[in-house]
């Protein structure tokens, strides 16, 4: 039996953050290319519901609940579980340790549009998956 190996292909998204005492605001990009903007809460030491999450590399998976549906979700994050990518635009009233894409930063933290700037992200994810690929979210 003839033993073939296909590899899948592996893409990138960079996050790039600023941190700030109110919140973390970061830009994320896919080969070069300008996705959206990014809020999180700010950086307390990867604490759990109250705390961005670390810099790393993390693999992004399909997540399904009823207040999620079709979500993406941002495994092996150390200590945390149920990091999601969802609409937020206020990190500190909105966000429990997620992340939300934004399309335009309005301070730290904060940022409008989110629902716009998610269905991007998702239709670019998606796409990516149903391509065959593992797609993982490098955060610097």
């Amino acid at each position: 039996m003839l033993d073939i190996h296909v590899d899948r292909q592996v893409h990138i998204l960079l996050l790039r953050r600023s941190y700030a005492a109110d919140g973390t605001n970061g830009t994320l990009t896919y080969r070069g290319k300008h996705i959206c903007h990014t809020i999180e809460l700010a950086d307390k030491a990867n604490a759990k519901r109250v705390s961005c999450i670390p810099e790393g590399r993390y693999k992004l998976t399909r997540y399904h609940s009823k207040r999620f549906p079709n979500a993406i979700g941002v495994s092996q994050v150390p200590n945390r579980s149920g990091i999601l990518f969802h609409a937020a635009n206020d990190a500190l009233s909105e966000l429990q340790g997620c992340i939300a894409p934004v399309t335009t930063l309005t301070g730290a933290g904060r940022g409008s549009e989110s629902n716009n700037a998610l269905n991007e992200l998702k239709a670019l994810v998606n796409c990516l998956w149903d391509m065959g690929g593992e797609v993982y979210l490098l955060v610097k």
